[in-house]
């Protein structure tokens, strides 16, 4: 980074600026806490911290998240395969982990986030539903982590010069070959054209009828099934299983590679295209022919994140590699459908490019960030898919209505 970094790797002050640390007078008995953690960018910057969690070694690409809450289901959420998380909110962990709030799916491998970046070092959790530590957490869950980082100068570089490739190392004794850290982070080819999707789909089809967490009684069970829904394993996450269930639908989770006619052998009412990490494109080389087949088959189908990247691409539209990505729960995106503006969770490194969009495809959804798609639907058939989360609940369930949307859609098509 081009500003100097303290033992700790945040930025030091500049001349004239505060901090909440004073400088140490000789004598004094404060001392910099020892490195046993770094991540090293591409560029070869070597950024110093105090490790957490699991020890060794990760590589990947380096994004950002401006949520305040949800740290446990973000770093539960596949969709960050391949990538190692900055956390702009300092305190993070200070609620603890439980068993309860994991969004990996049950029968997926891992999450296969690669590495996690904090501000503050993590406190003891205050939460009445607090199982574990977060540190003990992340050292079960095998995902190295890095404390002491001034997060804000680190999301000012990825703003100005996109996401960064890395490796996040953690060792305890403090030893690390730094110059090989750096030719491997520079090596690392990056996330485009890059298929993460095997790393973190279901191995084998199951069905969920677990329904979404209300107080106090916590989740639920749906007990009478209105529609039977076929979920494609991209990636997904708990609760859009929840919120299809809690909206009346009976879920089949089929693994990545299901083909569109073992698909329809189910004789589904609704077909559902998940979100998860990765290249759209490059899992497309598979998913893309067998989607197109799903589209012609008149199915009513709804698509999240790399769901919907994938039906567009299926549909003749282009996707491309963002700079920065959207990556937080503050997000605002305008529904044209109905004029509504809502707050929703975003996560994802590509989007679709609106001017590729065939005519036969109206743009449903945009983003007042920076006016990129959010959301797409086929003019003549029950199919459409938005970019953003609607199942995450960052505060506000402004998207919620989309599952219910969905329900309608396949109500419509089944008379």
């Amino acid at each position: 980074m081009t500003a100097p970094t303290s033992p700790s790797g945040s930025t030091a002050p500049r001349s004239g600026s505060s901090s909440t640390r004073a400088p140490v007078a000789h004598g004094s008995p404060w001392t910099a806490p020892r490195t046993t953690a770094l991540l090293v960018l591409a560029d070869g910057t070597a950024i110093e911290g105090h490790g957490i969690g699991a020890t060794g070694e990760a590589i990947g690409e380096v994004c950002f998240n401006t949520a305040m809450t949800g740290y446990e289901e973000i770093l539960t959420d596949p969709s960050y395969a391949g990538q190692i998380i900055t956390f702009t909110f300092p305190h993070i962990g200070n609620v603890g982990t439980n068993d309860e709030d994991l969004e990996v799916s049950n029968l997926a491998a891992s999450s296969g986030v690669r590495g996690c970046v904090l501000r503050e070092a993590i406190t003891e959790p205050s939460n009445y539903r607090a199982s574990r530590h977060l540190d003990a957490w992340l050292k079960a869950r095998g995902i190295i982590g890095i404390t002491g980082v001034d997060t804000r100068a680190l999301t000012a570089r990825i703003r100005e010069s996109g996401m960064p490739n890395a490796v996040i190392a953690h060792a305890p004794d403090g030893s690390f070959d730094t110059g090989r850290l750096k030719t491997d982070a520079a090596a690392w080819p990056g996330l485009e054209g890059m298929d993460l999707v095997p790393d973190v789909t279901s191995a084998q089809r199951y069905d969920w009828t677990e329904t979404v967490w209300q107080w106090p009684d916590g989740f639920g069970e749906l007990e009478a099934p209105r529609y039977h829904v076929v979920a494609i394993d991209y990636g997904l996450k708990r609760n859009i299983l929840r919120c299809l269930a809690t909206a009346g639908c009976k879920v089949t989770v089929v693994p990545a590679r299901t083909s569109a006619e073992d698909i329809l052998a189910m004789e589904p009412d609704g077909i559902f295209l998940s979100n998860g990490p990765g290249d759209p494109a490059a899992t497309g080389d598979y998913a893309v022919p067998e989607i197109a087949r799903l589209v012609d088959s008149g199915k009513p189908i709804f698509g999240i994140c790399l769901g919907h990247q994938m039906l567009a691409l299926a549909l003749g539209a282009r996707t491309v590699k963002m700079h920065q990505g959207h990556h937080g729960a503050n997000h605002p995106v305008k529904d044209h459908t109905t004029g509504k503006v809502e707050i929703t969770s975003m996560n994802h490194g590509f989007a679709v490019d609106r001017d590729s969009l065939p005519d036969t495809v109206e743009e449903t959804h945009v983003s007042l960030f920076d006016g990129s798609n959010c959301g797409i639907a086929l003019k003549d058939r029950p199919v459409f898919s938005v970019q953003y989360h609607p199942e995450a609940s960052p505060g506000p369930q402004d998207s919620h209505y989309l599952f219910h949307r969905f329900v309608e859609t396949i109500a419509a098509t089944k008379g």
